[in-house]
Formats: structure tokens, sequence, C-alpha cells
């Protein structure tokens, strides 16, 4: 063994740990992705799994705010705004009723928290510890339930919907963090965030999505319940109604509010993504702008999810570094899994391996049949043919999928929390 790969005490360095960050409105959750394994499914009533955890932190029992969102950068990482409970908020309100629960108007701007936290991930302690501190920058306004998202080096924030109804939010509901000069910028209003006079139009954030420089967000207005898509372009700096269809967004449909994915860090044409409760990959043009989006439906992915017909809610993507992909799709269990009772909420969690297929492809691919490869040689079931009337295949696929973990898995540990993801990333402890 090289002397590089020793550490100081003369001992061999321990093996790198693969964690999975996940945020929810009431928790900090690692997940340790080297227990997460293959597992078959072949009847309706299917055995679910505990969450394989190194650690979890339970953020409103230890006084931090309720709905932060995160980011990670440097190795570290920022979980931001939220809204704070009253002290006492029951356990079982709070997760299911949060505006039932009740701020606690000494916190923050009343309730509602500017404040950033931090946690350092570099040392192999910091999934035990879950030591997160309050940073010495806050926002400029508090953000309840807020966006956050990476753009050119630079943290864009901007306020959600909050848990708990409030007439006017505080101002600026939309601002930038410079980290080379550790300064927050107010940016413009977005019109669905304006100061409102009473009976005014009132909007409710649906989603959002980041393309290239430019954010969608979708946002639903509580006067005629219509949906509308606003743009806003960091470098132009101003907001603007692109209109009230998504068909209006000037990007293909895997890039819209409805969807949430993630580029292959391997191919910069390969995005991942997940449409309602189904798992596609598109393949976007990159030179050839009138060749148009081939999709591909990852049957291999989500097959037992849609098999065993789990109600689902919005899910998250998250890419492994190089060709390693993997989805979390929350749900809700029914009545048919008397283990964990009616109602209970449960986490999808596959991990695989995407690879382009080559040019000179098989007959047997060019007629259009998918590639089901599995890293467990027991593995042998065939892929579905599953298929979405509003995403259509290309009939030849393009990528080859390896299945590395799938599995589901009992938030028995959430406690009576719904099942809801705010963040989620990937960092590899070493």
């Amino acid at each position: 063994m090289k002397k590089t790969e020793m550490a100081v005490e003369g001992k061999p360095k321990p093996n790198p740990k693969p964690v999975l960050w996940v945020a929810t409105p009431q928790h900090l959750i690692a997940i340790d992705m080297s227990k997460l394994k293959i597992n078959h499914y072949e009847s309706p009533k299917f055995e679910v799994l505990p969450l394989p955890l190194f650690n979890m932190l339970n953020l409103a029992e230890k006084d931090f705010p309720f709905g932060m969102s995160c980011f990670v950068r440097d190795s570290k990482l920022y979980m931001v705004g939220g809204e704070k409970p009253k002290l006492g908020a029951s356990p079982l309100l709070l997760p299911r009723q949060p505006r039932k629960a009740g701020h606690d108007k000494l916190f923050g701007d009343r309730g509602l928290s500017p404040y950033v936290y931090v946690l350092d991930l570099t040392g192999l302690d910091s999934t035990t510890d879950l030591d997160l501190r309050k940073h010495h920058t806050s926002m400029l306004a508090a953000k309840p339930i807020p966006i956050v998202e990476e753009i050119e080096g630079k943290i864009y924030v901007l306020s959600g919907t909050p848990w708990q109804a409030e007439c006017l939010l505080p101002v600026p509901t939309f601002e930038v963090y410079d980290p080379s000069i550790e300064q927050w910028k107010p940016l413009p209003e977005p019109p669905f965030h304006e100061q409102r006079l009473p009976r005014s139009q009132i909007y409710k954030v649906i989603y959002h999505s980041v393309v290239g420089t430019t954010i969608y967000v979708l946002a639903l207005s509580d006067r005629d319940c219509s949906d509308y898509y606003y743009s806003y372009n960091v470098n132009e700096g101003n907001w603007k109604l692109v209109g009230k269809s998504v068909d209006k967004l000037p990007v293909p449909y895997p890039f819209t509010p409805l969807c949430v994915g993630k580029f292959v860090p391997a191919y910069n044409d390969i995005f991942i993504y997940i449409q309602f409760d189904r798992v596609y990959a598109a393949m976007i043009p990159s030179n050839d702008k009138s060749s148009p989006t081939r999709y591909q439906h990852l049957d291999e992915v989500d097959g037992d999810l849609l098999n065993r017909d789990v109600p689902s809610i919005r899910g998250v993507v998250v890419d492994l570094g190089e060709h390693e992909m993997c989805i979390m799709q929350p749900g809700i269990t029914d009545s048919e899994h008397d283990k964990l009772g009616p109602c209970c909420s449960i986490l999808y969690i596959t991990t695989f391996k995407v690879e382009k297929l080559l040019h000179s492809s098989s007959s047997a691919q060019a007629r259009g049949l998918k590639l089901l490869k599995t890293a467990d040689a027991s593995d042998v079931s065939q892929a579905s043919s599953h298929h979405d009337n509003d995403v259509q295949d290309i009939r030849a696929p393009f990528l080859s999928i390896t299945l590395l973990s799938k599995g589901f898995y009992d938030l028995d540990a959430w406690g009576p929390e719904a099942p809801h993801i705010c963040s989620a990333f990937f960092h590899q402890l070493h």
C-alpha cells in the first residue's frame, strides 16, 4: 500500500461513506447508501424495510425553523428560511396541520425566519453530530418554504407559500447571495408576491424549474384557480408573465415546472426526470435545434412503484456523480399493507447507472426492446411496457439502465410527518 494511502497513525484510511442527505419540513436525514440493495417484489403485499439511517435531526424539537430549504457549497450544507412554530406545539399537529400550530412571534419576522444555518460536511463525524449552527449572515427578509437555486455561483432565494397563511410576506421576497463577498442583495419583486390590497388576487407558488440562467415559476391564482407561468432571467433582472399554459414556455417539456429532474453528470444531453409518478430520460439535441428531443420511459426504475399503485407525492432526482443517478419517490400506503397500517408514509428509492447505447446496436435493440441489466445477477425480471399518453417514447431506446438498488422503505422515524421532500443531495464522506 502506498504511503499516501496511510493515515498519520499508520493505519489505512477509512472507506468513503456515501450519504444521501434529505431535508423534509421537520427533519434533516442522513441515509446510509451502502445499505441500500435490490429488493424483489412479487405480490401486492410487499415487504417494506426500515430506512437505513446514519442519523436524523428533528428540527422542530431542536428549536430550528420548520420548512427550511437547503443547498450545498464547498462541502457545507446551508439551510435557509422556514417558519418557527410556537414553543410546545403539538408534535402531531405540526407535521400534518402546521398552520394550526401558530407562530413564535418573538422569532425572526412574525415567526418567519431570515436565518441561515450551516453544517460542515467535511468530517466523518458530520453524520453523527449533525451540528447545525447559525451562519454569521442572514437574509434581508424572512422566507417561508423558500425556493433555493444556485445559478452561476450565486444563491437565489424566493419566498414560497407559508404553511400558516399570512396576508403580506416580508420584503424582499426575492434576493440573491454572493458567496465571494458574503452579501445579500434584494431583487425585483415577482408579480405573484407584490404587496396586495384587500380582495386582490393571491397566488400560491406550486412548482419551479431552472433552465440555464432562467427561473420558471408555476403559481396558482386563488381568484380563478388558474395556473400562471412566470420567468426570471438572472442576467436581464426582470420578471415576465409567460402565460397560462405550459405550452407557452420556450423550453422542452421535461424542463418545465411540471417535471423535476437532473442531467446525468457524464452526459450534457441526457436528462433524467419525473413526470408525475413516472421516470423518463430525455436526450436533448445540443447542436442541431431542428432535431426532436428523444424520450425513453425508464420502466426498469419505476416499474415496482407503478405496479403497486402507491399514491405518490412529488419526488426528487439526485445525481450521484458520473453515470449514477438516484430517484426518491415519497408515497402513502393503503389499507392492504397490514404491517404499516393505512395512510403510512413510505419512500421508494432507486439508484441506477446510465449508459448510452452504441449506434451499432443489435437488431433486437433496433426493434425497440428496452435493455434491462441489474447489479444483482439473480434479478432477471423483464422490462415492462408502460407508456404515457403525454410523452411518446421514441421507438429505439438510447440508454442502457443498470439497477444498483431499489426498494420501499418505511418512514417510521419521521413520525406523523407527511412525506414531503424539500431538498436532497449526495455527498461522499472521506
